[in-house]
């Protein structure tokens, strides 16, 4: 296949459709493309509850590109498509659903299958009661150049069942995918379609087209070899996104990073928004305009993995945000982050790095969907950020942009003593700055170990495993949402350094 595009007598659809599948629902477009004889027309008609649309297209270069009308979510319906040439051919695809398709990508703790979460035995024997939840999942292939169309097919468009969902460890079906599918399905109450395509180990430079290397200042030639020279940029990128450009799809989720932690760590400010950016932009064109050009994207900010520091776990979390320490914010608009610092498995059975806990990354992930995705007012998705930061005496008061409750601790927050007036950063000298008290919004953090002239920023959680199981020190009122770690400087580096207030 590898996108070739001499193809002969063979017709069908592109690998990413077919029986089962889920359409991306109305006001969009649903793009569905295959192969076909040069020279032959095809006709694809639609049947269902509520529409019988047909198409006529003629084959170009062996490929054929359908944008069905408008579809509001539901079904089931039957798709048909219908060579006429020398010859006729038909394919049928039945028990076809129109709801909202989100792609799942990353590595292994997206790959973390369901059989592996803490009551998998109860997930599982539940995963058949969400027949309108649908699952597929490409296979693991790299590539030096962009395909058009996948070189395998893992798991194709099915329903949900024990044995799909309870596959082999980290092989399919994703926790988390399957998971905020379920959840979102609960809310939303119609069709929702999971595209699995993740890699355990892998660093986002193999998910990252030439453009957001170029971009970041990274090669983008094939020669460069990443990480333990296992990857290669840009190889996962050609051969498990590219061919999924034509497919209208409603939004991404992404968990990934960990591969980052000691890799291009600094870079990842750049390369991830980068990232986001590309694929929006690519998914739009070549879904013929149908996949929204900002469309939302989900992703879980890193867990934890060693009770050490200087790992790089906690410069990844802001890196992840664009040092902006919030999602969504200026640099990336439409995104929306699942915190998780706050779910620690010491016990996991396949090491700490890999958390059992995904029901509740999947809940927050749903949160910010809900909210950033479909636009509901009334949704909290975010945990406490500072808003304001002011000194009293010996002390740093914090008021945050929501209301919150706090369990006192002595080490969560530090702060930086420095003489020199300029930017502090993850290798500063920082000192431990016990909390004193907290009100309805706000913190009191002492800052007695350092002369108040010399206080250059506060930081809040800046370690891999900065506290017990949803233990954190900073929530929202209701307990639910952990403060996301971040850094306040008094003293920018520029007029871009971004700040709530000055210290």
């Amino acid at each position: 296949m590898h996108g070739s595009m001499d193809l002969g007598n063979d017709f069908r659809f592109a690998s990413y459709y077919g029986d089962h599948m889920v359409l991306q629902r109305a006001p969009e477009r649903a793009v569905v493309w295959g192969y076909a004889t040069v020279g032959a027309k095809v006709e694809l008609s639609l049947s269902g509850p509520k529409y019988n649309l047909v198409n006529s297209i003629h084959v170009i270069s062996g490929v054929w590109t359908v944008s069905l009308e408008p579809v509001p979510a539901g079904g089931p319906y039957n798709l048909t498509a219908v060579q006429r040439g020398s010859t006729i051919s038909e394919i049928v695809l039945t028990d076809i659903l129109f709801g909202d398709v989100w792609l799942c990508g990353g590595q292994s703790n997206m790959a973390f299958t369901l059989a592996q979460v803490y009551n998998a035995s109860e997930e599982l024997a539940m995963a058949s009661s969400f027949p309108d939840v649908r699952i597929f999942q490409a296979a693991l292939e790299q590539s030096t150049v962009e395909l058009n169309d996948l070189a395998g097919v893992e798991v194709p468009w099915s329903r949900p069942n024990p044995e799909l969902l309870g596959g082999k460890d980290f092989t399919h079906f994703s926790a988390v995918c399957w998971l905020f599918g379920r959840y979102l399905y609960e809310t939303m109450k119609f069709p929702i379609g999971l595209v699995e395509s993740c890699w355990n180990g892998t660093p986002i430079e193999a998910w990252s087209s030439p453009r957001v290397l170029h971009k970041c200042g990274l090669q983008t030639s094939g020669d460069s070899h990443l990480w333990d020279n296992q990857w290669t940029n840009g190889v996962l990128w050609n051969a498990m996104i590219h061919p999924f450009l034509k497919m209208t799809i409603k939004g991404v989720i992404w968990y990934q990073g960990e591969a980052n932690t000691l890799y291009n760590q600094a870079k990842y400010s750049c390369t991830f928004p980068a990232l986001i950016d590309d694929w929006r932009e690519m998914f739009h064109a070549g879904s013929e305009g149908q996949t929204a050009q900002v469309f939302p994207f989900g992703f879980v900010q890193l867990c934890t993995y060693k009770k050490t520091s200087q790992d790089g776990f906690p410069e990844i979390r802001w890196h992840q945000t664009a040092d902006y320490g919030f999602v969504p914010n200026e640099r990336m608009e439409k995104t929306f982050m699942a915190v998780a610092m706050d779910l620690p498995d010491e016990t996991s059975p396949w090491g700490s790095i890999h958390p059992r806990d995904k029901q509740d990354v999947a809940y927050r992930l749903v949160l910010g969907a809900r909210a950033v995705a479909y636009g509901e007012k009334n949704v909290s998705f975010q945990g406490p950020f500072p808003q304001h930061t002011l000194i009293i005496k010996t002390f740093v008061n914090i008021t945050f942009d929501q209301n919150i409750t706090a369990s006192l601790s002595n080490d969560t927050f530090e702060i930086c003593c420095s003489q020199e007036k300029k930017l502090c950063t993850a290798g500063s000298k920082w000192l431990p700055a016990p909390m004193h008290e907290w009100g309805t919004n706000y913190v009191l953090v002492s800052i007695a170990k350092c002369p108040v002239d010399y206080v250059a920023a506060v930081r809040y959680a800046w370690s891999d495993w900065p506290c017990a199981f949803k233990a954190c020190a900073i929530y929202t009122a209701d307990g639910v949402l952990p403060a996301p770690l971040f850094l306040l400087n008094r003293w920018p580096e520029n007029s871009l350094q971004r700040v709530y207030n000055n210290i």
